[in-house]
């Protein structure tokens, strides 16, 4: 609290005047007949706190009759006047409601402290007349508890006087003691009624102001009164909510959160890729130690402990037919090498066989396609192998682990019927259900796939939606019907060729415009050097990536703390290679809400590994189709969407983007596809080698991958070959991962293994891996090279060739070319008879049956 020095005059919360010298001070606590109050200090105070009468203002003792006091509130003042003219008059801060009761309380005890000290001062000046009005003023003041708080009246000299403000209850100062010059009312006009009249009503008013006041210091106080900002907001939220001026879900509906501005890709600067090294030489050796004793091949040993892990020497030792695990050994095989390390023990119906031919049989579908295999097909092909009880051979491996067994009921013809049993143990309707074996991992990414799907198609929410309308109104024409369909639904699937590719990048490019987290991969770097390019962007920019980087977290967004992408839409291009496994984990690592879009040609190849995920969800009405309507231009365009609905068509070609090159057997095909490469096409089209592919049914046969890199190398990088059959600069096909291809070229090789470029990316593959994981890559099969593009594509088809080819083959290879195709024409009409009639071969699967389930809307 700060003291000043209180001007004369000032009349704002402070003194008005001193007592000339000799006069006593006016207060009615400084009376000489205060008694009790006079001891406890005798001061009265307003303000500044509780109210309470033993505390001096102005830095008096208690008891020191010159202390006196002014308080300060929201609509009063107090004031008293000191008996030295020099006196501080302290101004406390208050909440304006204090109240000083010193005067009221000694008054209702019959000490009238008011009366007494007016009175003795009247007698001397004026007479009773004057005391008996006087009386009357400090009654009112004393009964009513309104000394020093709301106004005073006080008497000096024989005069008593009022001062009010207003009527609107502004404080007023009744003054005293100032002597005959200063103001001396007589007492007569003490007592004339217009001045007892206003006294009476300023008094009146203020009493009642006091005691509003009183009772509002009294009650209860409100909670929250004080509260502020947010807190306020919710507190006025939850009482609207209690009187039932608003309903629950309005008022607790938390706010929309910001868009999100996509984060700054991390720079990824490119480190060699190296591939994990084959077993160590004494594994190896101990391997090919036991290879050597059943007469099967030593340099199958890295091979075989690689697939079985620790302790490979024991287990082959122990079960000979695990060499069935190792790709490219055949049963045949490994029944000779059984009864080499067996002798007379090694039998057909040794359990260990049956199981080992069932697993390789699995094995063997998986690498055509299918996720499992009917139970009759599968019990039909051990027969075939001289399995003496295939039945049992399949209940060995289910007891073992080594496979599943799932009856998925159906609505297909042909479908085996199976009676259902009700709680009241009545025979229900037979429902058709398939009786299915595959190996665990494909049966779980299948299942798992089907959950993570079903999941994102039922967490779509209308809030959520509402952040993609920027997105919807910046599109027009398929790309905003593609916009409209993501923003209200989780799983979308668009269709289209190559030039339908523009609509996502579309959807994309708009959504991160408007602050959503989005994302896009490709089969191939490069597709998605492609795409970027569609986008005006960098390949590796950030908006853009490829199915393998973002699962291994070289590229794209990362993943939040729950291990999930951190995105809000990913557009996968390319989804006819998705795999079941591959589109498990993309599928899986998607947060609630998150949109997926799946694009592709379903045209084009299958993928290489099981599954047919992207048909599978076409022929499952589980979510929106959006397809599109955008063309592929030009002669290729219209070759290429003829073979799509079976037709194989004569197109003008006036720039010769299309020439058929007709040839009587394998040989001239090898012959003519190297002229055309080395010679033809970069005379005639400027396209140079190494931007030119050449496509072929296989790897093996006279035309097939092997013969063609042969003719080749020796025409464009001919060397001796001194790494591993390798040469510095030789085009190559890397493939880290079954149904994976990049192609690259060779940059050298040291003792860590051969070097390689692919995509931009150095890769490191050991000396050991180099037979099985690189290849030659002038001439790729129609696999190897679907998701990619070249300026040129040659496609040679030699006679031998009829038999492999399919519509989906044909439109594949045809479709690879950008400005020129060269076709090396052997097969006469089997090429136009397959367009029409070969369709793609059929795959069994589970994820119809599972989505069906998961999905009532789906069935």
């Amino acid at each position: 609290m700060t003291t000043e020095h209180s001007p004369v005059g000032d009349t704002e919360g402070s003194a008005s005047g001193g007592a000339p010298e000799g006069e006593t001070g006016t207060d009615a606590g400084r009376a000489p007949s205060a008694g009790a109050a006079g001891a406890a200090g005798a001061a009265g105070a307003a303000g500044g706190g509780d109210g309470r009468a033993d505390v001096p203002a102005g830095g008096g003792e208690p008891g020191d009759p010159t202390a006196g006091a002014a308080g300060g509130g929201r609509d009063d003042a107090g004031a008293s006047a000191a008996q030295d003219a020099d006196a501080p008059a302290e101004a406390g801060d208050g909440d304006g409601g204090a109240e000083v009761d010193a005067v009221g309380r000694t008054s209702e005890a019959g000490d009238d402290v008011g009366a007494s000290g007016r009175a003795a001062r009247a007698g001397a000046a004026k007479g009773a007349d004057a005391v008996s009005g006087a009386e009357r003023g400090a009654a009112e003041a004393g009964a009513d508890d309104v000394a020093g708080d709301g106004g005073a009246a006080e008497a000096g000299h024989g005069a008593a006087e009022a001062g009010g403000r207003d009527a609107e209850g502004e404080d007023g100062t009744a003054e005293a003691g100032r002597g005959a010059s200063d103001r001396a009312p007589s007492a007569e006009g003490a007592a004339a009624p217009s001045e007892a009249e206003a006294e009476l009503a300023a008094q009146r008013l203020e009493r009642e102001r006091i005691s509003r006041r009183k009772a509002e210091r009294q009650g209860p106080v409100e909670s929250g009164g004080k509260l502020s900002g947010t807190a306020a907001d919710l507190l006025a939220a939850v009482r609207a909510v209690e009187s039932g001026d608003k309903a629950v879900a309005p008022a607790f509906v938390e706010p929309a959160p910001a868009p999100r501005r996509p984060a700054p890709e991390p720079e990824r600067r490119p480190q060699p890729v190296r591939v994990a090294p084959a077993p160590g030489a004494e594994a190896v050796g101990a391997v090919g130690a036991v290879l050597a004793e059943g007469g099967a091949p030593e340099a199958l040993a890295p091979q075989v402990a690689a697939a079985l892990g620790d302790g490979a020497e024991e287990a082959l030792r122990a079960d000979p037919w695990q060499l069935l695990r190792v790709a490219g050994v055949r049963p045949e095989q490994a029944d000779g090498f059984a009864r080499a390390l067996l002798g007379a023990e090694c039998r057909p119906d040794d359990e260990r066989r049956g199981r080992a031919l069932t697993v390789w049989l699995l094995e063997q579908a998986a690498l055509a396609g299918h996720t499992a295999l009917d139970l009759p097909a599968l019990v039909e092909a051990l027969g075939q192998r001289a399995v003496p009880d295939p039945d049992e051979a399949v209940r060995s491996a289910l007891a073992e682990g080594d496979a599943l067994v799932f009856q998925d009921a159906l609505e297909e013809p042909g479908a085996r019927p199976a009676s259902r049993t009700t709680d009241d143990g009545e025979e229900a309707a037979e429902v058709p259900v398939r009786v299915l074996a595959g190996l665990e991992r494909y049966a779980l990414a299948e299942e798992s796939l089907a959950d993570a799907l079903a999941r994102l198609v039922n967490s779509p929410s209308e809030e959520a939606a509402d952040s993609w309308e920027p997105a919807v109104a910046a599109l027009s024409g398929g790309a905003a019907e593609l916009a409209r369909q993501v923003a209200g639904h989780g799983l979308v699937l668009h269709t289209g060729g190559e030039a339908a590719r523009a609509e996502p990048a579309a959807l994309l490019g708009a959504a991160r415009a408007a602050g959503l987290r989005a994302f896009a991969v490709c089969h191939t770097p490069d597709g998605a050097r492609r795409f970027a390019a569609q986008l005006g962007e960098e390949p590796g920019a950030g908006a853009v990536g490829t199915v393998a980087g973002l699962l291994s977290g070289a590229s794209g967004p990362g993943r939040d703390a729950e291990g999930a992408l951190d995105l809000d839409l990913l557009i996968v291009l390319d989804s006819p290679q998705l795999d079941v496994e591959g589109a498990a984990m993309l599928a899986e690592s998607l947060p609630d809400r998150a949109r997926l879009v799946l694009s592709g040609d379903p045209a084009v190849l299958w993928s290489a590994g099981p599954g047919r995920v992207f048909a599978d969800l076409l022929a499952v009405p589980a979510c929106p189709q959006v397809a599109s309507r955008v063309p592929d231009p030009g002669p290729l365009g219209e070759l290429v969407s003829g073979i799509g609905v079976g037709e194989l068509i004569q197109v003008e070609a006036p720039g010769k983007e299309i020439v058929i090159v007709p040839v009587r057997d394998a040989g001239e095909a090898v012959h003519r596809a190297a002229q055309l490469v080395a010679d033809s096409v970069p005379r005639a089209f400027g396209v140079p080698p190494e931007e030119t592919v050449v496509i072929t049914p296989g790897h093996g046969g006279a035309a097939g991958t092997r013969a063609l890199n042969a003719a080749l190398k020796e025409r464009l990088n001919p060397g001796p070959g001194r790494f591993g059959g390798f040469d510095p600069g030789d085009r190559i096909v890397y493939s880290p991962a079954p149904g994976r291809s990049m192609p690259g070229h060779v940059v050298g090789a040291d003792a860590e293994g051969l070097r390689l470029e692919c995509a931009g990316a150095p890769v490191v593959v050991p000396r050991e891996l180099v037979e099985s994981r690189v290849r030659h890559g002038w001439a790729l099969t129609a696999h190897q090279a679907v998701g990619g593009r070249w300026p040129a594509a040659v496609v040679v088809l030699p006679g031998d060739a009829a038999g492999a080819l399919t519509r989906p083959w044909v439109y594949t290879a045809f479709g690879r070319a950008e400005r020129h195709l060269s076709v090396v024409h052997g097969v006469e009409q089997a090429l136009p008879k397959a367009v029409a009639e070969s369709v793609a071969r059929p795959r069994t699967t589970r994820l119809r049956t599972l989505l069906r389930v998961q999905l009532p809307a789906a069935g």
